[in-house]
């Protein structure tokens, strides 16, 4: 025992004799060695970098403070002594521990990890120097997280259990409390116009009764800012340039459950325009820049006009190389008679070529995919219009989820900058054993392989077997969207298909059907194109003599029930949406002809018509209306257009709310047959699902749809036209679209097959 405390002890008698010692003589001494004690996590080079002091200086009286304060700065130390052992400098610190562990319990609205990733974010995580101060910080960012959820009355306790080895853990206990919700929101001082009227561009305030899942009451600083500019621009497009915003009090109640917005407004006076000029450089004509300028004198001032004429100007001069272009607004106010004098200063720069254009986050995709999509070359003068036209090019691939634009100068060159576009992939492909329900086809079962992006090179393959009790399908296709270097796409398709036709709801009859094609694809101009295809298929048409109704055995009795077919599919198209998957915005137009050859043994065509307008209202917003006709008939010996080729309506992909195939004439058994002219039209509300707003691949509509099918053009009859109304849900899933209808029939007649909802479900296990 004796010699343990001797061991134990005589380090500690060593080291008091150092610090009894005096640190330096009267005029100091000059330091030849330094030796660090106490430490066990901390290395000596972090000790010896955060000394201000190395081997060699002259330690002056005094200067012992400084090398306390330094360390003790560092906030890796709880006490730190400085001492001399002759020459030498003797520094003993006791390190601060080290967080081992942090738990948080209680939380429900935020889940931990998110939590967790807020403190690390914040410097706060396992294995950092753990001091007192933490916990006030740890304590601020958790209030802050919950802060920006609504919740302000929220409690949290932090216990700190201190663990050998100088480590301690951390636990949190969190009382989450209830959402605030903001009460009311008055604005004070407004003599023009209502609160109504001003509000209803704010995202903060009292939500609608029906608005169930509205976040509309949870108040945030942030939403609120962003209201208060919403407000001021009200104000500003409406002539009031000396409105202010003078005070904002946000009061809550004592339970911190209620909040009430006050917001101090000054109007001002409302504006006129008296004149508007151009000055600057004039690099473009200026009566072509003149056209730009969407306000005229004696109009109402309007910062918004102002804005979007300075925009239009700036793309202007981007088409013609000056990518950096500044337009000045220099207002003169005279406050007698409320006008204003505007000048647009314009700043072109120097113009500019493209040097180089480089492709991130592409880590499947080859470059080449993307840059034959280009339409600004490198070593070109740089475009505004060839850059956003390269841009939406790229985001219409299938592939691609987002694409972002940035131009950058190059480094030593004021005429020159390269071009980096980030792209966000998509998954482009899946290999799959699934299954999945369908209201109109019930069980299906599915192997497939499909790849939009075949090795990153862009080419589309896929390889299909579906099955269900109205469809067996065994597909194979293949497509190389740039054929040529000029764009021309090729592709082949052969398949087998078995239809049970009664198993889908329609006449009694099963066609069995296999084919190949080849098809091209032919770029026109940048928004038009014309398709091709020609192929062979083989149609053999089983009935039953006891259900299949009268007009199938006839045409089979006058036809034949096996045909061999050479058929030919010319479309043209006309498309300027900003995407083909979730488009928000452009015009959709196709024209189709599908027609047999002559050899076959059916002779019939069928021509049809489609126009789709896409508004987009605000970023979450967009307006889709649909219109689309079809007509088809037989010519030379073909008594008719073949029953299985004939139009059908009714379900989720046509007028919702009735029977998928339900709509238009029925044969003689009373089930439907089809009809030679179909009509259809929808108007369509998209907007964000209120349980995934930042979700990209989910998305909500509000609808409205009408259509119906006819035996033909002349036994057309308005009054005969279904419509409905409802919502929809569409998800873009891992495993494929899902889609979700439910929807209310406005004028059914008695007879008509109605269905509420609506749903195509697949799913892979």
């Amino acid at each position: 025992m004796r010699f343990f405390l001797y061991r134990w002890l005589l380090p500690w008698m060593v080291v008091a004799a150092f610090f009894a010692t005096p640190l330096y003589a009267e005029d100091g001494f000059v330091i030849r060695d330094i030796e660090v004690l106490g430490l066990e996590r901390v290395s000596q080079g972090a000790v010896l970098a955060n000394l201000p002091v190395d081997v060699g200086d002259r330690l002056e009286p005094g200067q012992e403070r400084v090398l306390l304060h330094a360390l003790y700065k560092s906030g890796l130390f709880d006490d730190v002594k400085i001492g001399r052992d002759g020459d030498k400098l003797v520094v003993q610190v006791r390190e601060r521990p080290a967080i081992a562990e942090i738990s948080i319990e209680g939380n429900k609205d935020i889940e931990t990890d998110q939590l967790k990733k807020a403190l690390r974010e914040a410097g706060i995580d396992k294995g950092r120097v753990f001091n007192r101060s933490v916990l006030e910080d740890l304590e601020r960012e958790l209030r802050q997280q919950y802060y920006m959820h609504g919740k302000y009355n929220l409690k949290i306790d932090t216990e700190v259990k201190p663990l050998e080895g100088n480590r301690v853990d951390i636990a949190i206990k969190i009382s989450e409390g209830v959402v605030s919700k903001i009460r009311r929101v008055n604005i004070i001082g407004n003599r023009h116009y209502t609160d109504e009227e001003l509000l209803k561009g704010f995202h903060s305030g009292v939500p609608a009764t029906w608005a169930l899942f509205s976040s509309k009451d949870k108040y945030s600083k942030q939403k609120l800012a962003a209201d208060l500019e919403t407000l001021r621009a009200f104000y500003l497009d409406r002539g009031y340039l000396n409105f202010q915003i003078n005070s904002t009090q946000v009061t809550m109640t004592p339970d911190k459950k209620d909040i009430y917005l006050n917001i101090n407004i000054s109007e001002g006076d409302k504006y006129t325009i008296k004149e508007a000029h151009l000055a600057g450089e004039m690099v473009i004509d200026e009566a072509e820049l003149r056209k730009l300028i969407q306000f005229q004198p004696g109009e109402t001032f309007s910062r918004a006009k102002v804005t979007q004429s300075i925009r239009d100007i700036k793309n202007k001069l981007g088409e013609k190389g000056y990518a950096f272009a500044d337009i000045e607004v220099a207002p003169k106010i005279d406050e007698t008679e409320n006008t204003v004098v505007l000048n647009l200063v314009i700043k072109p720069g120097k113009r500019v070529y493209v040097r180089r254009v480089n492709f991130f986050g592409n880590a499947k995709t080859r470059d080449e995919v993307f840059r034959r999509e280009m339409r600004q070359l490198e070593g070109a003068w740089f475009s505004t219009p060839a850059v956003q036209r390269s841009k939406v090019r790229i985001q219409r691939l299938p592939f691609v989820e987002t694409v972002n634009v940035e131009r950058k100068r190059v480094p030593g060159s004021d005429e020159l900058i390269d071009l980096d576009f980030t792209v966000t992939e998509r998954l482009a492909g899946s290999f799959s054993a699934g299954a999945g329900y369908s209201q109109n086809q019930g069980l299906l079962i599915n192997l497939a392989f499909n790849q939009d992006n075949f090795f990153g090179t862009g080419k589309k393959l896929g390889i299909n077997f579906n099955n269900s009790s109205s469809n067996t399908v065994y597909s194979i296709s293949y497509t190389n969207p740039y054929y040529t270097i000029d764009g021309i796409s090729r592709g082949f398709t052969a398949f087998y298909r078995t239809t049970d036709a009664a198993e889908a709801d329609v006449s009694d009859y099963v066609a069995d059907r296999y084919g190949l094609s080849v098809n091209y694809g032919i770029p026109l101009t940048e928004y038009d194109g014309f398709r091709l295809s020609l192929g062979y298929e083989n149609i053999d048409i089983t009935t039953n003599p006891t259900s299949s109704p009268s007009e199938i055995l006839d045409f089979v009795a006058a036809n034949g029930s096996r045909y061999d077919q050479f058929t030919s599919n010319a479309s043209f198209t006309h498309d300027t949406r900003d995407r083909t998957v979730f488009a928000t915005k452009g015009n959709y137009q196709r024209i189709r002809l599908e027609a047999s050859i002559p050899g076959s043994d059916l002779d019939y065509y069928k021509l049809s018509y489609r126009n789709t307008q896409l508004w987009k209202l605000s970023q979450r917003f967009s307006l889709s209306g649909m219109f689309d006709v079809a007509y088809g008939d037989a010519y030379n010996q073909t008594s008719d257009l073949p029953f299985f080729e004939k139009y059908y309506a009714g379900g989720i992909s046509s007028v919702r709310g009735y029977r998928t195939n339900s709509l238009g004439p029925l044969s003689s058994t009373n089930d439907p047959f089809g009809g030679n002219f179909r009509t259809l039209a929808r108007g369509e509300l998209f907007f964000p699902a209120p349980f995934a707003l930042d979700n990209p691949s989910v998305r909500m509509g509000a609808f409205v749809d009408a259509g119906n099918v006819f035996e033909d053009p002349d036994h057309f009859d308005q009054d005969e036209l279904r419509s409905s109304a409802g919502l929809s849900f569409e998800w873009l899933s891992p495993i494929g679209p899902l889609t979700f209808s439910y929807a209310k029939a406005l004028n059914a007649k008695d007879g008509d097959d109605r269905q509420a909802f609506q749903f195509y479900i697949g799913g892979t296990f």
